[in-house]
């Protein structure tokens, strides 16, 4: 009896990495799926068809926005040290964070040709040598440098008609502010006003929903919403910031 209970705990602990380690991989797996929504939002942009990719990004939105929790829980670093999270977060994200977006630049109607391509062009090289900076965070878990974003960039330049010449001076001013010493709040990550932060972007992720299930026509409290929103995600970490000490 004694050897067989040996023998049922030892295939216990065996089993147990087994289990952590595809555990591990799904989380993987469930990141890596957000190359597919990018795949979806890219044959949706070769069709014309702005809202659907925007559905799609906003899924891979999702993705990354809850794969990191998912991550640390499972403790992927430890268990499939093999495997970096972290490049596989990027592969992702530069499909769906730039190139995607760029592509709907250069081909949505923007603006011309010969200055749509250019400022594709500018999101693309920007944007790489963003993903390859290891300082693209600060200390205090922001952003530093526009981080990026340009899926969310591209969504209001859909969304709000706009001249070309404005399109291509955001997109001028944002590819410089890559390099820039500036911050821009990490949602989950910065504890100042964490609470606002979350909220505000729970109100922002409902509007946008509203914003595609209308064709990217939707009724102006809810582009007025949307405006505000960004407004204050692009502004925050610009506001100085000072804890009261500890008495």
């Amino acid at each position: 009896m004694a050897v067989t209970t040996k023998s049922l705990v030892d295939k216990a602990l065996a089993e147990r990495p087994t289990r952590r380690q595809t555990v591990a991989f799904a989380v993987h797996l469930f990141t890596a799926s957000g190359a597919v929504c990018g795949l979806l939002a890219l044959i949706a942009a070769v069709e014309g068809n702005w809202a659907l990719m925007f559905a799609w990004l906003g899924a891979a939105l999702f993705v990354d926005g809850i794969d990191g929790s998912m991550a640390r829980k499972a403790r992927v670093g430890e268990v499939l040290p093999r495997w970096s999270g972290e490049t596989l977060d990027l592969v992702v994200d530069y499909l769906t964070y730039v190139l995607v977006p760029a592509f709907a630049v250069a081909m949505g109607g923007l603006m011309p040709a010969w200055m749509a391509v250019p400022a594709s062009a500018a999101i693309l090289l920007t944007s790489a040598l963003y993903f390859a900076d290891t300082e693209m965070k600060t200390d205090d878990l922001y952003f530093q440098g526009f981080p990026a974003v340009w899926n969310l960039v591209v969504f209001y330049f859909f969304l709000i008609p706009m001249n070309s010449w404005v399109i291509a001076l955001i997109i001028a001013g944002l590819s410089v502010a890559t390099f820039l010493p500036i911050k821009f709040v990490h949602p989950f990550r910065v504890v100042r006003l964490r609470f606002v932060t979350i909220a505000l972007l729970a109100l922002w992720a409902v509007l946008g929903v509203t914003a595609v299930v209308e064709g990217l026509k939707p009724p102006v409290w809810v582009t007025v919403g949307l405006g505000l929103c960004a407004l204050y995600f692009l502004l925050f970490g610009l506001i100085p910031f000072r804890r009261k000490a500890s008495t």
